[in-house]
């Protein structure tokens, strides 16, 4: 009966080892360097790529209607280019309210 009780207990606690052993593993980084929690602020790349074409089609439009003549294809598309770096910008900066968290290690 003893044999029976201590044989029951080891193969428990074998279980129970090789049950722990994923969980460990997990829990430690596979890395030399230390983890540690980042907040990430910024627009996500939708926000950006609306904005960039939003101010591309408002700056093609703009640049058309303020050039006369016959240069207004230099005017609408040098206005396309700076409407597309100015909404892009806008864009990001206005998105800085999106914050997240993400988990990035040292590089000592």
């Amino acid at each position: 009966m003893r044999n029976k009780l201590i044989a029951s207990a080891s193969l428990a606690l074998a279980t129970a080892t090789l049950a722990a052993a994923p969980l460990a593993a997990q829990a430690q980084p596979h890395h030399p360097h230390q983890r540690h929690r980042v907040l990430v602020c910024g627009a996500s790349r939708h926000a950006r790529n609306t904005g960039t074409a939003i101010g591309a089609v408002a700056g093609g439009l703009l640049g058309n209607t303020l050039t006369h003549g016959g240069g207004r294809l230099g005017g609408t598309v040098i206005g396309a280019g700076v409407g597309a770096v100015a909404g892009h910008q806008i864009a990001k900066h206005n998105g800085r309210n999106h914050c997240h968290y993400e988990w990035r290690y040292d590089r000592r």
